[in-house]
């Protein structure tokens, strides 16, 4: 496929995504862009939502991360199901009885100002530096097939894909996104589907065959029994089902969609049908990737990274047809994770820490005029992220992205933890002090883990530890109700 191709499927693909925005955004205000005036359809909430947690570290970085980790990733996504039932029936709950906007305006109401200022600011650091590592991850894709070969420089693509995020979302937030994360999970699955089809034809073994090929190889390995491996079964079950709390449950961007709904009931809904559609793509993710070791053994491809395999594949050996559906797909993985990181960030920050929503004798339009300030300073922010990740590719990106998540979610799964499960009353003062600790404690026994604990090496499981050692500060800094 020529660049000149490319780069016209992308333009005629963001030419209907901002049809779809003028249509939605249309007499939007503040509260159409914080929580979608409480209107959103649950059956299109739960199914936009599919898009943003995939993503395109999902699309790219899972596929690729078969060849180093079998089908191991699978137990991580059973827990993840068991953490959605969690999320559907004990936060949500908690957040449509408080009435929340930000779901961190909870821990004010629980411990107080220095505890809120606290939950809210690890989200801030953990969405921005989660989200700027997926769209990197798609922009350096961009980079390599199409702006490499006019030679154009790679903070020019990371320019361009950042403005058109702004430009989609600056007006309508939440109220947008709902359907355009609709049209864009459509899309990406579309190209799932279609990329097996055609690596079936190119091999021309049935999709049957296919299936039994897999199953009988290597990488369909999914239990893990070795206690000291990293992906032992259990760490990863329960790694999952955390890191579905806190990255989920715990997370403005994902339970803003969710906030967005008419009432508690189809909040659940959306959360429980969500789930278990997640689980069926997540392995169908995981086929695909099986599918494309066979193909570049079988065809002697050579790639310099896994997170290269799929579009290596798709766009230099399935033919054009093949390219085409693989870069729908990997645009619509990759505006899901930069519009809804952008649109909750931007609420963040005018709630959380600019108090928008409680300030009084300031119009309606001058809280748009700081919106929009925010909106702009954020997006700066991720420019500069993205060119420092471009610097630091050296692993599988879903690996760094839940090893982020490990260190900056582990006290947000503390403090709803304590708050949640005790009635205890914090020295509110201290606790920014033991959210920073803990993280530093995380790494240190990570990183030696392996002499302080006879062999063992940590994998996701740090977040649970992160979280452990953040309840136990606050427990020690507390007292009786």
């Amino acid at each position: 496929m020529s660049p000149l191709l490319i780069l016209g499927i992308f333009l005629i693909y963001t030419g209907v995504l901002f049809a779809v925005t003028w249509f939605t955004a249309r007499k939007a205000d503040n509260q159409a862009f914080f929580i979608g005036n409480k209107v959103s359809p649950w059956l299109v909430v739960a199914y936009g939502m599919i898009g943003a947690s995939l993503s395109g570290v999902t699309f790219m970085s899972v596929p690729g991360w078969v060849k180093d980790t079998q089908f191991s990733y699978m137990v991580v996504v059973l827990g993840y199901l068991f953490g959605y039932f969690v999320i559907a029936l004990v936060l949500l709950p908690l957040y449509y009885r408080l009435k929340l906007t930000s779901i961190y305006s909870y821990l004010d109401q629980r411990f107080g100002f220095w505890s809120y200022k606290t939950g809210a600011g690890f989200f801030i650091i953990s969405r921005t530096l989660g989200a700027s590592l997926r769209m990197f991850l798609v922009i350096n894709v961009l980079q390599i097939f199409v702006f490499d070969a006019w030679n154009i420089p790679f903070w020019v693509n990371v320019f361009v894909f950042i403005t058109l995020i702004i430009l989609y979302t600056l007006k309508g937030g939440i109220r947008t996104i709902i359907w355009t994360d609709t049209l864009q999970t459509t899309f990406m699955l579309l190209a799932v589907v279609l990329s097996v089809i055609y690596i079936s034809k190119d091999l021309d073994i049935s999709l049957f065959k296919l299936v039994s090929t897999v199953k009988e190889s290597s990488v369909s390995k999914m239990f893990i029994t070795d206690w000291h491996h990293e992906r032992f079964f259990l760490k990863q079950f329960f790694s999952g089902m955390f890191i579905t709390i806190v990255m989920t449950g715990l997370d403005q961007e994902m339970m803003q969609k969710n906030l967005s709904c008419r009432n508690i009931k189809e909040a659940q809904k959306n959360m429980f049908t969500f789930s278990g559609i997640l689980v069926l793509v997540n392995l169908l993710f995981l086929f695909l990737g099986a599918l494309l070791l066979i193909y570049v053994q079988s065809k002697g491809v050579v790639v310099a990274t896994s997170d290269e395999i799929f579009p290596t594949v798709a766009i230099r050996y399935l033919g054009p047809m093949a390219g085409l559906v693989f870069l729908i797909g990997l645009i619509s993985a990759a505006f899901p994770s930069a519009d809804g990181a952008l649109t909750s960030l931007t609420t963040s920050v005018s709630i959380d820490f600019l108090g928008l929503d409680r300030r009084e004798g300031i119009t309606e339009k001058a809280k748009t005029r700081i919106r929009y300030v925010v909106h702009f300073s954020i997006a700066l922010v991720f420019f500069i992220s993205i060119l420092i990740f471009s610097t630091l590719n050296d692993r599988a990106v879903i690996d760094k992205l839940f090893t982020i998540a490990g260190y900056t979610y582990g006290p947000l799964l503390g403090l709803y933890s304590f708050g949640l499960f005790t009635k205890r009353k914090v020295i509110d003062r201290v606790t920014p002090f033991i959210a920073i600790v803990s993280p530093l404690a995380c790494y240190f026994l990570s990183r030696y883990s392996e002499v302080l604990f006879n062999g063992y090496k940590f994998g996701f499981e740090l977040l649970l530890l992160n979280g452990l050692l953040t309840f136990i500060g606050l427990y020690i800094f507390s007292s009786k109700p």
